[in-house]
């Protein structure tokens, strides 16, 4: 059964509506390998039935699956190491120091993003763990969120494969923070107990979220048009603290969406901090 361009059309703009992912004619290859064994299990015969049910009564299950199919859910721990690095030797240093005197000088909040299987916010909490030692003084609480369901189950248990581990896992850290199970091994309840795992999409309103110290958005935007990449960044903006951080992927740079955040340079990676109104200066 053919994907021809007008199924793609409809599709693409279905995908686009249920997650902001927007793919152009060269993702017709993916469209096709991902969604093509959705089609049986969904009894859909064709491509045009397929959409009806997305866009007409199709019940939940199918467009979670869609979903999950799409979003890309490539992910290891301390990607890229150098954005954890600034983390550890710059911003969570300057953030304790800018605390000192304020209300709560001993609460953290981070958001993670677009989390996949939870590798990015386990790596935070163990970056925090080695920089703040003993947690138990400490209010933290690291906010980990995927729009994918799969994912987020899969997060939430902590548990992974020999392979998932050997891509950015140190053997230092494997002994120090993952207990060996049937299965695995697994995320120790000390740095699970930081992070709390929760399906959202980050394209809807930050409703009752309340102000973040740091924010994870790291190669998620690049998959979404110019327009929306930067209401993102701005409602970003009003979730974050005045003396926050932002991370985003290598590729996404703030500074062409105007004068709000402030780019800095530390451990070879590039973070924002957001620019002060005069009223807060």
């Amino acid at each position: 059964m053919e994907l021809t361009n007008e199924d793609f059309e409809m599709i693409s703009r279905t995908v686009y509506d249920l997650c902001g992912i927007l793919l152009d004619g060269n993702k017709k290859y993916l469209v096709e390998a991902r969604l093509r064994p959705l089609m049986d299990d969904f009894a859909c015969g064709t491509w045009n039935e397929l959409y009806i049910k997305l866009r007409h009564g199709g019940s939940k299950k199918l467009r979670e699956a869609v979903i999950d199919a799409i979003t890309t859910h490539e992910t290891l721990f301390f990607r890229d190491k150098t954005p954890f690095q600034a983390l550890r030797y710059k911003a969570l240093p300057e953030l304790i120091d800018a605390k000192e005197g304020t209300k709560y000088p001993r609460r953290i909040r981070i958001w993670s993003m677009a989390c996949s299987t939870g590798q990015e916010p386990y790596s935070i909490a163990m970056v925090l763990h080695e920089v703040l030692g003993d947690l138990t003084a400490w209010d933290i609480r690291i906010l980990a969120t995927d729009i994918s369901s799969q994912s987020v189950n899969q997060a939430s248990l902590g548990i992974y494969e020999e392979l998932d581990l050997q891509r950015g896992m140190s053997e230092e850290y494997l002994r120090k923070y993952f207990t060996r199970v049937d299965s695995g091994w697994r995320v120790n309840d000390s740095i699970r107990a930081l992070v709390h795992f929760e399906k959202r999409n980050i394209l809807e309103p930050f409703t009752g979220l309340g102000l973040f110290d740091i924010v994870f958005c790291r190669n998620v935007a690049i998959y979404f048009p110019k327009e929306v990449q930067k209401d993102l960044f701005l409602r970003i903006k009003e979730v974050l603290w005045e003396e926050s951080y932002l991370f985003t992927g290598s590729t996404e740079i703030l500074t062409s969406f105007g004068p709000e955040f402030q780019p800095q340079h530390h451990c070879g990676t590039v973070f924002y901090r957001p620019l002060k109104t005069p009223a807060e200066v």
